[in-house]
């Protein structure tokens, strides 16, 4: 099973965001554990990018720690291109979110399994199915068993 996380999944983890934190961290570890491959968006990587730089601030090498978290996704998550194309159709979607758009589209032409996201109401519209970190964790846990 392939999906895509969510930016604010991936922030939660990097920053053990409460209460959302173990969840995620749960996904991260079935991704590491290659139960199910991860994915990222190219978009994606420069919104953590941006929130690396905030939680780094005031610390020395900022712009190095930054980039070394994305070095580590990018072990660990595949990372999806986001193509003119998905921003041309996100247009097309009627959601009050456009960036949320844009993934829907990203993941619905690399034909991903699932979304894990914490706003599933902002990927309503998707053809792509759509999971909350619980909601996919109980998934994961029912697989097991």
């Amino acid at each position: 099973m392939r999906v895509l996380l969510d930016t604010n999944v991936i922030v939660d983890v990097l920053q053990r965001r409460e209460p959302w934190f173990s969840d995620g961290q749960k996904i991260f570890y079935a991704v590491a554990n290659k139960q199910i491959a991860g994915c990222i968006t190219a978009k994606e990587a420069a919104d953590i990018y941006f929130f690396s730089r905030k939680q780094f601030t005031g610390e020395e090498n900022v712009d190095a720690k930054a980039r070394q978290v994305l070095s580590k996704l990018y072990a660990l998550f595949e990372l999806i291109d986001t193509l003119g194309i998905d921003c041309q159709n996100a247009l097309a979607i009627e959601n009050n979110d456009y960036e949320d758009a844009i993934m829907i589209e990203s993941a619905a032409r690399v034909r991903l399994d699932g979304i894990i996201t914490r706003n599933p109401e902002h990927f309503k519209p998707s053809s792509v199915p759509v999971y909350s970190p619980s909601e996919f964790v109980a998934k994961l846990k029912e697989h097991q068993e």
